[in-house]
């Protein structure tokens, strides 16, 4: 029987992590301003809508 591999706190919290980043820079951005702040909002609040849904389906492949 094969061991399972086991995950520092890095490997496990790194994904879920830059995801808040980048979620966090989408909802500042889109409290302040106008023109490219609009853009970086809509990047930084459609990465992780396009993210999680992706992740899910790989999981059950």
């Amino acid at each position: 029987m094969r061991e399972a591999r086991r995950y520092t706190l890095g490997e496990i919290f790194a994904a879920p992590l830059l995801l808040a980043a980048i979620t966090l820079v989408g909802l500042v951005a889109a409290l302040l301003g106008d023109g490219w702040l609009d853009v970086l909002s809509w990047v930084g609040l459609s990465i992780p809508a396009l993210v999680i849904p992706w992740a899910l389906i790989r999981r059950r492949t």
